[in-house]
């Protein structure tokens, strides 16, 4: 039986298409997803992501377990600063890609929360949390090294909060405008920061490359939360805008982007890995291998110079070898179709490549994610 989320009726009232995703009965759209898509870019919509699990990971190893796990430095963070990174395996394939926050210091009557709250994607997060808790247990490898001596760590899955994510240059006036309380918070939040008020937890973050904000909050009262937003002019959106949105953005995806088969040096994110402390994390001399070897296939863009559309696992054919679109669409904001391709190294933005289209081979030119942030078209 599919799991819901506790805005199931809502979606349903209001006559959403709802779909299996990783388990979930979640909304597609309802109605145009074009318009949901061009709402985002224009103005302000929203989506439930309340299927994405939220870990709380307190104890006084939880920045020791967390700069083991993941690819980035947790350890960089202040308080209520994010940071986005991989947790990879011990051959440096992507086990997933995840936002760790530092939590700020609680407001009002709320308790104190737990030092550090990861939010994991939907598919993996049964795996994700067993791999976090078996690490912690020393059970798990030690950046390669065997077993480790347990960890003073408490993983609590967060099954009791509702996520909201709020995106488009009128995100945060809107929120701030249906919950008064948030407005002064959000006025002055920095992007890929959170803070929470009450027992809220508000982050400027997103997967849609313009402005906003996801706001965790208890269950109960995520209903309330959605009503009080579409008083405010706020556009419900489904999952297939919100895939539009982030592959324009260049934003990878979980399955299909990435995943075990693969690093991030070989996913277009390098720039989430963090070699430059002797920090022991599982998945580094793997990496370090690949750094030191052949060069390696790279994640790059791609627009469609004709008609067609460009789908995931179409082959690209190169003046360097063979390619693979990783994932496509047709993008509302371009008005024309682009892709992200794991590309043999060489390639380069500006090459002109052919395409194995349903239709028969068709040309497209390379080019660096994002196509679009901020409203504006980059490539």
């Amino acid at each position: 039986m599919l799991k819901r989320t506790p805005l199931f009726d809502l979606h349903v009232a209001a006559g959403a298409r709802m779909v299996d995703f990783g388990g979930w009965e979640m909304p597609l759209h309802y109605g145009s997803q074009i318009d949901e898509h061009i709402a985002v870019r224009t103005s302000c919509g929203m989506f439930d992501v309340s299927h994405m699990r939220l870990i709380d990971a307190a104890g006084s190893g939880a920045l020791d377990l967390l700069r083991l796990l993941l690819a980035n430095d947790a350890a960089r963070l202040e308080p209520g600063r994010a940071l986005y990174s991989c947790m990879l395996r011990e051959d440096g394939g992507v086990i997933d890609d995840l936002i760790v926050y530092r939590t700020p210091a609680g407001s009002g009557t709320a308790p104190a929360p737990a030092p550090y709250r990861l939010v994991v994607n939907a598919a993996t997060a049964e795996t994700d949390l067993a791999w976090m808790q078996a690490v912690a247990a020393g059970r798990g490898p030690a950046a390669g090294a065997g077993a480790a001596a347990p960890l003073d760590v408490q993983l609590l899955a967060r099954t009791d909060l509702a996520l909201i994510a709020v995106q488009g240059p009128a995100a945060r006036a809107r929120v701030g405008a249906a919950v008064p309380r948030l407005a002064d918070a959000l006025t002055a939040l920095r992007p890929f920061s959170a803070v929470t008020v009450d027992d809220w937890f508000v982050a400027r973050t997103g997967y849609t490359g313009e402005d906003g904000c996801e706001i965790a909050l208890p269950a109960p009262q995520a209903a309330t939360f959605w009503r009080a937003l579409r008083e405010q002019g706020v556009v419900p959106c489904g999952l297939g805008a919100r895939d539009t949105l982030r592959l324009e953005a260049g934003m990878n995806l979980y399955g299909s982007d990435m995943d075990q088969g693969v690093s991030p040096l070989e996913s277009g994110l390098a720039w989430t890995v963090d070699l430059r402390a002797p920090r022991p994390f599982i998945g580094r001399a793997a990496l370090e291998r690949q750094q030191a070897g052949p060069a390696l296939r790279q994640l790059l863009g791609l627009r469609l110079l004709g008609r067609g559309v460009l789908r995931s696992h179409q082959r690209v054919a190169t003046a360097h070898g063979p390619g693979e679109i990783t994932s496509g669409t047709f993008a509302p904001t371009m008005g024309a179709s682009i892709a992200l391709a794991r590309l043999p190294a060489g390639v380069a933005p500006g090459d002109e490549v052919t395409v194995e289209l349903r239709s028969g081979p068709a040309a497209a030119r390379v080019c660096r994610p994002p196509f679009v942030r901020n409203g504006k078209v980059l490539a």
